[in-house]
């Protein structure tokens, strides 16, 4: 990602970083979109924050800004597993071909718990594995006994129910009385 060469004003700065986000087949960083805008980062959030109030579905992911585009297939799994099957799990659902969308959990006084995860390829769980070491947090699901679940999304419908066979197989899987 190349610097603009000359500054542009607001409005261009906006439909050129929209277009960037819908062209965009991963996350980008807001410190990478000011540098190639020359503007600050807060800029970016600002830019980011009008386009959202647009209409424009702009996803904030832990590595960065995308364009939210609508899959046709879209599924969430209910899982329940300690955080030492974390990896096991993510990897399975991502090697299946869907793309992990977020983790939810439903907390006993908050109600439901969002965290955006964005996870497509082996490199980006294992990249988001080690931010989760390095940073020492908790994962979500140790607030709810390690029950959770995540926004599954692909363009086919096998990747979603490979997907579901693989936490199965996993023995994670909460499966839906029938």
């Amino acid at each position: 990602m190349s610097p603009v060469k000359t500054p542009l004003d607001r409005g261009e700065r906006q439909a050129q970083l929209r277009a960037l986000l819908q062209a965009a087949t991963s996350p980008l960083p807001a410190a990478e979109l000011a540098a190639r805008f020359g503007v600050s980062r807060q800029v970016i959030v600002q830019d980011v924050a009008v386009l959202r109030a647009a209409g424009h579905p702009v996803l904030a992911t832990p590595r960065g800004y995308i364009a939210a585009v609508a899959a046709r297939h879209q599924a969430v799994l209910a899982v329940r597993h300690g955080p030492e099957q974390t990896p096991d799990e993510l990897y399975a659902l991502v090697d299946a071909g869907v793309r992990v969308l977020d983790v939810i959990v439903e907390h006993p006084l908050y109600g439901e718990l969002r965290g955006t995860l964005f996870l497509a390829a082996r490199a980006d769980v294992a990249e988001w594995l080690a931010r989760a070491r390095g940073c020492q947090a908790h994962l979500l699901s140790e607030l709810t006994d390690g029950q959770h679940f995540h926004t599954l999304e692909s363009d086919r419908p096998e990747c979603i129910e490979r997907a579901r066979a693989s936490l199965r197989a996993l023995h994670v899987l909460i499966e839906d009385p029938a």
